[in-house]
């Protein structure tokens, strides 16, 4: 079992670069960065956890830039996205991105995607909420020709692009893992056509975990890995996980200044 930490890199936190020595130092073997380019300020897509939104929404880095300065201060740690919102960005230059930070970490970089929930931030790059799945989907696609093709092409209902040369190519063969969030009904129709692994919230939709593991793992017909994110930092829970068939647990860090998450990431490492 793999221990983790999913969180906020903000202006008000712990920077990225700190943060990343800390846990590389602690043992944590995972950095997975949370995504929003911009909140909207009307507030007319509930937030699925709550009622009001978390200042640490409106103030996230960059994920890539923030995951960068993580990989360029430690040797060992994964560098990810938990999750990156694929709908909200080109793909082409999401590939280079991804490349790029899959180069400076030599090796370490992955990919976790989802297709978000706040309809009106989509709305404001273009994409329409009622097909951002589609859109989800050719973009993963799209992001493995663009990888792995010397003279990659897509021709979809929402990418279409004629051969280019897109480098340069990641360092991990094929490519960097590409994990799927969510559970709904149709999540695992996409982790086995596209994915490389799949990444749920813990406690929603996983309450069935050890069978939906096998099921998953049987439909792929091949071992897909899983990682549970916001897991309780609870022994016991940890231990139903694995026993569960997970690879990786990640606990939620809260966006604190440096001082109070060092002091959090030693209680997590005294537990684990």
């Amino acid at each position: 079992m793999k221990f983790g930490v999913s969180t906020f890199v903000t202006d008000d936190g712990i920077g990225p670069a700190p943060l990343g020595r800390a846990l590389e130092e602690r043992g944590f073997d995972a950095l997975f960065l949370a995504e929003h380019t911009h909140i909207p300020v009307s507030r007319e897509t509930p937030w699925p956890g709550g009622a009001e939104l978390p200042r640490k929404y409106y103030r996230t880095y960059d994920p890539f830039v923030a995951l960068t300065a993580a990989a360029t201060v430690t040797e060992r740690l994964t560098v990810a996205t938990g999750i990156a919102l694929i709908v909200q960005r080109d793909p082409i230059v999401l590939a280079k991105e991804v490349a790029s930070l899959d180069h400076v970490s030599n090796g370490r970089a992955v990919l976790g995607v989802g297709a978000g929930w706040n309809r009106e931030e989509m709305r404001n790059h273009g994409t329409d909420p009622r097909t951002r799945m589609r859109l989800l989907r050719e973009r993963v696609l799209a992001l493995k020709e663009l990888w792995t093709k010397d003279e990659a092409e897509f021709h979809g209902e929402f990418v279409d692009f004629d051969p280019v040369f897109s480098y340069p190519k990641p360092v991990q063969d094929p490519h960097p893992p590409v994990l799927l969030g969510g559970s709904g009904p149709t999540t695992f129709d996409r982790v086995v056509e596209f994915g490389d692994g799949w990444m749920p919230i813990y406690g929603r939709g996983t309450e069935d975990l050890p069978n939906q593991i096998a099921e998953l793992r049987e439909r792929a017909g091949r071992r897909l890995p899983v990682t549970l994110f916001a897991v309780p930092p609870k022994p016991e829970v940890v231990a139903e996980i694995e026993a569960a068939g997970a690879d990786q647990v990640l606990f939620d860090l809260p966006t604190q200044p440096e001082d109070e998450t060092l002091r959090t990431l030693d209680k997590l490492a005294e537990l684990f």
